[in-house]
């Protein structure tokens, strides 16, 4: 009896005891997360307190490059610190892309590319990222008027209507020129494609200046460019220029109509360019970066040099930013699933620029 009390009174004892040090772990752990959620709140309203990276996944010289060029010494001014520019190239965008995801959210690391964020990873099975739950995002910082769609000098399409009725005659016998599936040449051609139910075969560059220059030389028969590429070949009359993906016409080739006005009503595609940083950064941090943006890309000098580049500043809300982009990954999905198979490949030359096309 006596043995048996003793024993219930030990036990009593070692459950007050585990008591009392579950509630002081627990204290602790409270203590612990105030702690980090006041350094973390701290650090942001402090931010930021040393340089910042701006991952831009492509070459120098590109859009996006040239673009945060020319916002990265407004940022390093009004954020106190400096922003250095820093191309990690690979496989369209995805290596430096995938390589901000993995990084901490403390926004001292940003993204900086263009609508591929979106467009490229449904058409790539080897993408270790979710473009829309796998980053903080910031803001739409600008988009162009749309791609043009060119067609050699001498194609025989003078007009939208013309090479429409012309692919609809010859079923799988008209090439279009993309850089990459989910590219700016590729996404607008697809659209077309299927807006107009036309067959029109794919041929894959392993780049712009390769497609441009087999567009010039009349090996392709379409394809979808930038406004300074499609400008100067245009003015120079190697090519002609039948309409712009865009909802307005660029001030640049005013001539030239969007694929709106020429029927086509929904049809409004762009080139854009966004900021993000990796998932859950600090929504003080996103707030501040988002606002030093809007303020940039107002300023007169910025919009002079945009208009040069064919480019227009935006500053979306984070908030209809992250909706956007959900949207545009949902769009460059569907498109994916529906996409043609058939593709052709071509072997190129190189094409003086200053020799006429040749059939």
């Amino acid at each position: 009896m006596f043995a048996s009390l003793t024993l219930t009174h030990s036990t009593a004892r070692l459950a007050q005891n585990l008591g009392r040090l579950l509630l002081g772990s627990l204290s602790l752990l409270f203590v612990s997360s105030a702690i980090a959620q006041t350094t973390a709140g701290t650090a942001a309203s402090n931010y930021p307190t040393k340089p910042i990276r701006v991952i831009v996944p492509s070459p120098p010289g590109g859009p996006p490059d040239l673009l945060m060029r020319i916002l990265a010494p407004k940022l390093s001014t009004s954020l106190g610190q400096t922003v250095i520019v820093e191309n990690r190239l690979g496989a369209g965008g995805l290596v430096g892309t995938a390589y901000v995801a993995k990084l901490p959210a403390d926004g001292y690391t940003w993204l900086f590319t263009t609508a591929s964020h979106t467009n490229i990873p449904p058409f790539n099975e080897n993408v270790t990222y979710d473009s829309v739950k796998d980053f903080s995002h910031v803001t739409l910082a600008a988009q162009n008027f749309g791609q043009v769609l060119v067609v050699p000098a001498d194609s025989p399409a003078k007009t939208f209507k013309e090479l429409i009725a012309l692919a609809k005659k010859n079923p799988g016998k008209l090439t279009y020129g993309h850089a990459g599936l989910g590219t700016a040449s590729h996404i607008p051609a697809e659209v077309m494609k299927t807006a107009t139910d036309t067959d029109i075969l794919a041929v894959p560059y392993k780049g712009v200046a390769e497609a441009t220059n087999d567009l010039i030389a009349g090996r392709i028969d379409i394809f979808f460019v930038g406004t300074q590429i499609a400008q100067q070949h245009v003015q120079s009359g190697r090519l002609r220029a039948l309409a712009v993906t865009g909802a307005k016409r660029w001030k640049g080739m005013p001539d030239t109509p969007t694929l709106q006005e020429l029927g086509l009503k929904e049809f409004n595609v762009v080139n854009w360019f966004g900021l993000w940083l990796p998932a859950n950064a600090p929504a003080a941090i996103i707030n501040r970066l988002q606002s030093e943006i809007v303020k940039a890309v107002a300023q007169a000098d910025v919009i002079a040099q945009f208009d040069t580049l064919g480019l227009e500043g935006v500053g979306m809300p984070s908030a209809e930013f992250a909706r956007f982009v959900a949207k545009e990954a949902a769009a460059a999905q569907e498109i994916a699933r529906n996409v043609a198979p058939a593709t052709i490949t071509v072997t190129t030359t190189p094409v003086n620029p200053g020799t006429a096309p040749q059939k």
